[in-house]
């Protein structure tokens, strides 16, 4: 038997977008001869739904469009995931569900046991649990159908008491069939190949796995759907970050299942290192984000630092340098370079740009202030208004033009605060709010390798918020190669660092739990890492958190 795995993009809620592309996949396996094509986890509606999932017609708009896909699955039949109906008078209504089409009729359908509900996910908000474990026999053989999660429970510490595949495995199962819909963090993809190669040397079957791709706000999926054999060889690996449908041979023999990849499309990066890993991840967050949301054009304010340079950069090949403007405004406390570096990034990636100089709008807010202010010296406050105004233009221009505007600021001053509410933290999406700074350089430099558009003197200068006299970011912070480590062990890991000073480790942490209440507040971020800032950590506002 022939089967075709189908790696698509699909846009949440977009029933005829989402259809169209399930039902063009379709034909063309079947022009390649395949018997069943499989996507991926909740296809027919995209992947996270959140609460839509609780609406009536969100559900009923599901059915029409199985109805419809099963009408082409004339000669082939289609696997897609959707949400179905649960009829029992008990539960949360609904299935994620594995749904059989052919012949305009639904065949079969297999549900979702492992409900995820950490991190990125709230299944169990919308799911009724699986309970009645059933092979799937298509074509003469059996499948061990499986939804994501539930092979991610292999572990010395499992999360869930059931196991799926030892009730599936048992039914006489010739390979493992996995739909998914696992979104991408750095290191995730090398965890998914551990995760399967475990699977099939344990049961001793092959894994047909496909996994989603393309952006859904703030989570970004890479594709990079994985094959093994029962040996647990990885014999095909999908292209990452982009759509792909690779076709497979599958026959029984008495004693087993043969495999063969009949694909002739060559998979794509699945080398490449974590830092083009990142940089091709936030290029598809971008564009996805644009794109899904009927957005054209972006606007960035261009600091001359290396935040906003590596910003426009993405932003310049996520949509076209046509389709990205910046914003240059110096106040009194900006340097001459800092002007000459952005215009030198501008020219090199063909970027337009407009100058406002601030400083005649930053002396009328300090004259009307002035009977406030009195004689109280220079501060923060001084120092935050010059930023404020800033987003003021910003967002302006983007009323007026009907440009997206991108958020700036990295992780690492995300986590510490070091961000102005209303300022500079300004934005409709954040670009580089889950990228430490110092990853931020190693991205800049992987953009670089070929030719050199972000200006060498942006990435020697000494980081600088210019918002006072000679300011440095380090005259508040630590080297960010220290702030960094300490962020990470405290974020990603969980844990107070050991390799340094506890005094100053202490201050770190105190000043992320502070900052809660304006992470709380910023644009949604591409998440790139296994512990962003945003829906997959939540943290109380108002608490007393040990420090």
């Amino acid at each position: 038997m022939k089967i075709a795995l189908a790696q698509l993009n699909y846009h949440i809620g977009n029933f005829e977008r989402n259809t169209q592309k399930i039902k063009a996949s379709i034909a063309e396996a079947r022009e390649q001869g395949a018997a069943l094509i499989v996507f991926s986890e909740l296809s027919i509606c995209g992947y996270p739904p959140l609460d839509l999932l609780e609406s009536a017609d969100f559900i009923n708009a599901c059915e029409e469009s199985l109805l419809s896909i099963s009408k082409a699955c004339v000669g082939i039949a289609a696997l897609v995931g959707s949400p179905i109906k649960n009829e029992l008078p008990f539960g949360k209504g609904l299935y994620n569900a594995a749904v059989l089409l052919q012949d305009g009729k639904i065949i079969a359908q297999r549900y979702k046991t492992h409900l995820p509900t950490y991190d990125v996910f709230d299944e169990q908000r919308y799911f009724d649990s699986n309970t009645h474990f059933e092979i799937l026999s298509f074509g003469g053989l059996n499948i061990a159908l499986t939804i994501c999660e539930d092979l991610w429970n292999i572990s010395d510490k499992p999360l869930y008491s059931k196991e799926p595949m030892n009730m599936l495995a048992g039914q006489n199962a010739d390979f493992i069939l996995n739909m998914a819909a696992s979104p991408f963090s750095v290191d995730h993809d090398l965890a998914r190949k551990i995760t399967f190669k475990k699977n099939a040397t344990s049961y001793t079957l092959p894994i047909l796995n496909v996994n989603q791709v393309g952006a859904n706000t703030d989570l970004i999926f890479d594709g990079g759907s994985l094959v093994y054999s029962a040996a647990g060889e990885l014999l095909h690996e999908m292209s990452y970050f982009e759509e792909d449908i690779s076709y497979f041979e599958l026959q029984k023999t008495a004693s087993h299942c043969d495999l063969k990849v009949v694909s002739d499309k060559k998979n794509q990066h699945p080398d490449a290192t974590p830092t083009a890993k990142i940089h091709d991840a936030l290029v598809l967050g971008i564009r996805d984000y644009f794109e899904k949301s009927g957005f054209k054009k972006a606007v960035i304010g261009l600091s001359g630092g290396v935040d906003s340079a590596l910003t426009v950069a993405l932003a310049a090949a996520a949509l076209g340098a046509n389709n990205v403007h910046t914003l240059l405004m110096p106040s009194q406390f900006s340097s001459e370079h800092s002007i000459d570096d952005s215009l030198a990034l501008c020219s090199n990636l063909g970027i337009s740009y407009d100058i406002i100089d601030i400083r005649s709008q930053y002396d009328a807010f300090l004259k009307s202030l002035h009977p406030i202010f009195a004689d109280a010296p220079f501060g923060l406050a001084e120092e935050n208004l010059q930023a404020r105004i800033r987003g003021v233009l910003l967002m302006t221009y983007s009323n007026k033009f009907g440009h997206l505007l991108l958020n700036t600021s990295n992780k690492s001053e995300l986590a510490v605060g070091y961000g102005t509410l209303y300022g500079d933290m300004a934005g409709g999406l954040s670009v580089l709010g889950d990228v430490y700074k110092t990853d931020v350089y190693a991205i800049c430099q992987h953009i670089n390798i070929n030719r050199t558009f972000i200006p060498d003197k942006i990435l020697q200068k000494a980081p600088s918020a210019e918002l006072r006299p000679d300011q440095k970011d380090t005259d508040s912070l630590p080297e960010y190669a220290v702030l960094d480590a300490i962020l990470k062990n405290y974020i990603e890991g969980k844990v107070q660092s050991h390799n340094h000073p506890q005094e100053l480790v202490n201050k770190i942490i105190k000043l992320v739990n502070a900052s809660e209440y304006k992470r709380f507040q910023a644009a949604p971020i591409l998440r790139i890492s296994s512990k962003a800032f945003g829906s997959g950590r939540q943290m109380p506002l108002v608490a007393k958190m040990g420090l």
